[in-house]
């Protein structure tokens, strides 16, 4: 099975140029590239078809003046939480929310939330009230983000419920992520022993775990299954937003410090 993406010296060996040429093309929007932390990852597929593209515009006709694409903005200069429009995200992910049966939020790279949790569970409410327990599941969260593989799938969180993550990009960086969860495992609830540990590692009593222990979301393997790849088809909708959300407030600002230096010349 090919790999999904290609290191920087992978790309190298397929390109025939140096590393600092690949960083240059990758910083400025010019090939395909997602930044993981401080890597440069390359989409195989998207590579693939960025070549063919390539050799396309080899042709007399492109040769003839065919515009180049725009590359991606930075985005480094701006919030993250800024790129998301807040009454509209939250009202597409408690629609999708509510259609997948799951819980989703949509947090920064370091597990921050950007939105509340829409199709929230009783169990992620109830232990959210607890800072330690906050804690734990912005770590959580940061730990998904750093996995290096692109599609999403189910693994248990710090409650030992299932969640999964998409990642979000903005231009050529991931940005943020789409989280699903709070979905029951085969052996929910865990035994006493079991809710004892949760409530341990959260600094909770027992009672609390135990009150809303049932309080999930149950989505059965097939289910599962078949609703898993729209967590990442939902994050890439948010990917065009962000992304098209960014460019029109770069040239906001572009506009506003025109009318600057315009009003500066006349005085």
């Amino acid at each position: 099975m090919s790999k999904e993406l290609l290191t920087t010296k992978e790309l190298q060996a397929i390109l025939k140029v140096d590393r600092t040429t690949i960083y240059r093309m990758a910083d400025s929007g010019r090939i395909p590239a997602i930044k993981i932390g401080n890597q440069w990852r390359f989409p195989r597929k998207q590579i693939e078809l960025w070549l063919w593209k390539q050799e396309e515009a080899l042709t007399p006709a492109s040769s003839a003046g065919m515009p180049a694409p725009t590359p991606a903005p930075p985005s480094a200069d701006i919030p993250i939480q800024r790129l998301f429009p807040r009454e509209c995200t939250q009202v597409i992910l408690d629609a999708y929310a509510g259609l997948m049966g799951m819980m989703l939020i949509i947090t920064d790279l370091e597990g921050n939330p950007i939105t509340a949790p829409s199709n929230s569970i009783g169990l992620f409410s109830a232990t959210d009230a607890s800072p330690r327990a906050q804690q734990r599941c912005m770590a959580h969260w940061a730990a998904m983000a750093e996995h290096p593989r692109l599609q999403p799938h189910f693994a248990p969180s710090h409650l030992g419920l299932l969640c999964a993550r998409g990642l979000i990009r903005v231009g050529s960086e991931i940005k943020a992520m789409l989280i699903a969860g709070g979905i029951a495992p085969d052996n929910w609830p865990p035994d006493e022993a079991g809710i004892q540990k949760i409530a341990d590692s959260l600094y909770l009593s027992p009672d609390t775990i135990r009150e809303h222990i049932h309080e999930v979301h149950h989505v059965s393997k097939a289910l599962q299954k078949e609703r898993l790849p729209y967590v990442q088809r939902l994050a890439d909708t948010f990917s065009m937003i962000s992304t098209e959300r960014l460019v029109l407030i770069q040239r906001l600002n572009q506009i506003a410090a025109l009318a600057s230096d315009e009003d500066f010349s006349m005085g």
